[in-house]
């Protein structure tokens, strides 16, 4: 009997134990990776604290160093082993890998971009592919499509808070002057952006009569606005996870409207396609 079989190759075996989350090397090289992401992190965060930099500054070096070899490996690998290169390095987790070992070979051009590393963190998303947590994606499709079917709304509503903070902030400018330190009409629009948002840090602030009339309207305007884009994505969120109906009316009690593939009425179980 001919023996026929499919001997993989070496990219194709560097692709089932990178993407692959059903055999024990792809389980176990995405466990590794992790526990480099989570320690990488936190050598970051370490590195940051002056005390400890001073103290373990050399060993804090080599680490980072060290994670963004493995990282850069890792990142070669996947574009080496991908069936399609150009697809994975535009993907969000293609541009999150790359951005994960770009700043330490920044910083040796632009000191302190080492710290931009902390974006590594956003590679733990990963833990809901490596441990088929396909619950939360499920929520997590839910937002992305809230968040897509709302864009143009939120867009608009955004557009026309900018043109409301650059009258305010225009207004103010013309009212206070730089006398009381609105300077320009960018810093006042600053303080406008500060100020709607009920933010208010304090920095600058009006001190005439009329200017603190303005003021108190752009606060009242903040409160009555804020929830605004929340409600608009609160709104598609709900229509999202609500279920398709199909527009059917029940013959027994003539309920209309029911979920997509139903057989029987929700209200009084009579058969639907009677």
């Amino acid at each position: 009997m001919p023996h026929h079989s499919h001997q993989l190759s070496l990219k194709e075996k560097i692709h089932i134990i990178i993407e692959g989350t059903d055999t024990p090397a792809g389980k176990l090289f995405d466990v590794l990776i992790l526990m480099a992401i989570i320690a990488s992190v936190l050598v970051v965060m370490l590195d940051s604290v002056l005390y400890l930099r001073l103290q373990y500054g050399r060993l804090f070096f080599i680490a980072e160093w060290f994670f963004t070899v493995l990282f850069t490996i890792e990142y070669i690998l996947r574009v080496y082993s991908s069936p399609n290169r150009r697809r994975y390095a535009t993907s969000f987790f293609g541009m999150v890998d790359l951005l994960a070992v770009l700043p330490s070979y920044l910083s040796l051009i632009f000191a302190g971009t080492q710290y931009l590393l902390v974006v590594r963190v956003l590679r733990i998303l990963r833990i809901f592919r490596v441990f088929r947590l396909k619950s939360y994606m499920q929520q997590a499709g839910f937002l992305a499509a809230a968040f897509k079917t709302s864009q143009h709304k939120i867009t608009v509503f955004f557009l026309s808070l900018l043109l409301l903070v650059t009258i305010f902030g225009s207004v103010l400018y013309v009212i206070e002057g730089p006398e009381n330190g609105f300077t320009s009409i960018p810093l006042s629009i600053y303080w406008a952006v500060v100020t709607l948002t009920t933010v208010g840090y304090g920095d600058i602030s009006p001190k005439t009569p009329l200017g603190q009339a303005i003021a108190s309207m752009v606060m009242i305007t903040g409160y009555a606005i804020i929830a605004v884009p929340t409600g608009i994505f609160t709104a598609e969120l709900t229509r999202t996870m609500r279920p398709q109906l199909q527009p059917i009316s029940c013959p027994n009690c003539g309920k209309f409207g029911h979920a997509t593939n139903a057989q029987f009425c929700d209200r009084c179980g009579h058969d639907l396609h009677i």
